[in-house]
């Protein structure tokens, strides 16, 4: 297939994470901007430790699976419906065997301080940078700059948090149980999401090449 090659892609939306009392995490990725468009895709932590990306098609599949680290990798129709983002909102995710419902709750300590930074501050690497040693301090297991697979350098900057008030979610029709944090963590990459159940604002850049169709895990 062709090389597309680009030295910056940059992902504007929201990271949803939240554990299950079965052993199951969740984390979905909802993107309203992006160099393919909006899409959605979710990445499973089985309670035997695979990890699964479901993605909406090949595109994501491979660009995500190129960041980050998977067992499996399905293409499937993946949705994901809100109501907003601010507290209450509800969301409504399907995707294949996944149906998982959760709702926004109040506003994070943390949250504040995000929204305190200019957008365009804070989506710098100098500012990511710093941000990285703060996170790894008051946020155990998560990181705003690392690695990613493929000699790609990614970044997070977040503009906001919320935690999740309630989450329930089946896998072919079975409930996973109830929310719990995300322990363990996932392991899906450099960086994890929160520990405690939360929504992120935030936009996600991958410096690196890209070169779509390579990737034999995809299914």
């Amino acid at each position: 297939m062709t090389h597309i090659r680009s030295t910056r892609h940059r992902f504007h939306g929201h990271i949803a994470g939240a554990g299950t009392s079965g052993g199951t995490r969740l984390v979905l990725g909802c993107w309203t901007r992006t160099p393919h468009g909006p899409f959605a895709d979710v990445m499973v932590a089985h309670p035997d430790g695979r990890r699964e990306l479901l993605a909406p098609d090949e595109w994501v599949a491979d660009f995500v699976a190129g960041t980050y680290e998977f067992d499996d990798v399905r293409i499937l129709p993946v949705h994901a419906q809100r109501t907003g983002t601010a507290q209450n909102s509800m969301w409504h995710v399907a995707a294949g065997p996944l149906a998982w419902d959760f709702t926004v709750g109040p506003r994070d300590l943390l949250g504040y301080v995000l929204r305190a930074v200019p957008a365009p501050i804070g989506r710098t690497l100098t500012f990511t940078r710093a941000s990285d040693v703060v996170a790894r301090r008051i946020m155990p297991g998560v990181r705003t700059l690392g690695t990613a697979g493929n000699d790609r350098l990614e970044w997070y900057s977040a503009s906001d948090l919320h935690g999740l008030s309630e989450s329930t979610a089946t896998w072919d029709g079975a409930p996973l149980g109830a929310m719990t944090d995300m322990t363990p963590p996932p392991d899906f990459g450099f960086s994890s999401t929160p520990r405690q159940p939360s929504l992120t604002a935030l936009t996600s850049t991958v410096r690196g090449d890209f070169r779509p169709g390579n990737n034999p895990r995809i299914s």
